[in-house]
């Protein structure tokens, strides 16, 4: 599957949908973002059950300015409307592999119970 853009209007349904969605937010002014893609991209067809989405920041300058985002390439990564990654910058091909690896593998259960008890502690 290859990636999708996303928008203002589109992006919080595919943030908080089941499953995995990765987010590269871009520009095509932006050196290490154009560097990066290939390796977006390949990685889209590798893992065709994961919806990859590319927010282009000058396009949607709103929807960047809503999610935070200051320095470009940033990528968020959602699984089950959890953010678990959100950090600027382009990733070499064999770290962006082991990131997807590693959010396969979380227990979904556990990082929502980690979510809910410190939601249930009392700040001072």
């Amino acid at each position: 599957m290859a990636s999708i853009q996303l928008t203002e209007a589109t992006f919080l349904e595919q943030a908080n949908k089941d499953g995995i969605t990765i987010v590269d937010f871009w520009a095509e002014w932006c050196g290490p973002c154009r560097q990066f893609g290939p390796v977006f991209e390949k990685a889209s067809e590798t893992y065709p059950e994961i919806t990859f989405g590319k927010v282009d920041t000058e396009a949607e300058q709103s929807l960047a300015a809503q999610a935070g985002i200051s320095s470009i390439p940033t990528l968020m990564v959602f699984r089950d409307g959890v953010l678990l990654y959100n950090r600027a910058g382009a990733l070499p091909a064999p770290a962006f592999d082991e990131l997807i690896t590693a959010v396969k593998g979380l227990n979904m259960d556990e990082i929502r119970a980690e979510i809910a008890a410190g939601e249930e502690k009392p700040q001072n």
